[in-house]
């Protein structure tokens, strides 16, 4: 599978913003599904995940809880993050990636990445 990330951007505080990352492939829909960010000086860290299922399990990191959503559609071979209530901490660049594990929590556990895309969340 590869892996295509969009919808990063610059908002303000409080904005909104849905990533997407779409996913070449007829495997897709037997990857759990990870989104990862990176800022300037901190290491990658897991943002959320999901399992294999549309409307499966899911994990979010305490920072992002009630705040971001992920979700995937099969059948359109796409995984998403929709962030609400964005906040200067959030900027980072984001990452989507497949693993072969349900619900992964390290990054060494996802085998697929995608390109990135810049979030920027000014105050």
């Amino acid at each position: 599978v590869q892996l295509q990330a969009s919808g990063g951007g610059l908002v303000q505080a409080g904005d909104s913003l849905r990533l997407s990352c779409a996913a070449s492939g007829r495997t897709f829909s037997s990857y759990g599904m990870g989104w990862f960010r990176q800022a300037p000086g901190k290491e990658r860290e897991l943002v959320a995940a999901i399992i294999s299922r549309s409307g499966g399990a899911t994990y979010y990191a305490d920072s992002v809880k009630g705040r971001f959503t992920i979700s995937r559609d099969n059948s359109k071979n796409t995984v998403y993050l929709q962030m609400n209530s964005l906040k200067p901490e959030d900027t980072a660049v984001y990452y989507c990636a497949a693993s072969r594990w349900p619900l992964g929590r390290r990054s060494d556990e996802y085998n697929t990445w995608g390109q990135g895309t810049l979030v920027t969340v000014s105050s």
